[in-house]
């Protein structure tokens, strides 16, 4: 796992803050009508068209196992590119309210300890210190895999 310094996007789940690096944003949207697809994990909440795309979306407080709350005119979806099968495809995934983007420097990265936090410690790159908070940064291949982003298209294939 590698720690990575640089430009992240950073977000909000719960009282938690989170970042991931900006090269694999493609875009921030508002939220829209989400088709569900059966048969998927419960973090998986279907797919999207998105200029033409079909993208499939993932929340991230619930692959996190946090409480889920109702969407508001914050929640968005951060649209990142994953490896699958080898090829980098669209995600989209949902938070509570994406904050800015932050350049975090190596040495204000600190190793990913559990300290206790709600995620996997095999999802964190490192905890950033950025201003007075501290920024857990993830690594969005490891919470993304290749075989949740299967699933939904296999899935929505079957049913047109």
């Amino acid at each position: 796992m590698q720690i990575q310094d640089g430009k992240h996007l950073t977000f909000s789940l719960g009282k938690e803050d989170y970042g991931i690096p900006i090269l694999q944003v493609r875009e921030i949207i508002g939220m829209m009508e989400i088709t569900e697809v059966p048969k998927t994990p419960e973090y998986i909440k279907g797919v999207i068209n998105l200029r033409g795309k079909i993208i499939p979306i993932m929340d991230l407080r619930s692959k996190f196992g946090m409480d889920p709350i109702e969407y508001t005119e914050r929640t968005c979806i951060i649209v990142v590119e994953v490896d699958v099968n080898k090829a980098k495809r669209p995600m989209g995934i949902v938070v509570d309210m994406v904050s800015e983007v932050v350049t975090i420097e190596q040495g204000e990265i600190e190793a990913a300890l559990d300290y206790g936090a709600k995620v996997d410690g095999d999802f964190l790159t490192g905890m950033g210190k950025v201003k007075d908070k501290v920024v857990l940064l993830l690594e969005i291949e490891k919470i993304t895999n290749s075989e949740d982003f299967n699933i939904a298209l296999e899935e929505t294939n079957t049913r047109i």
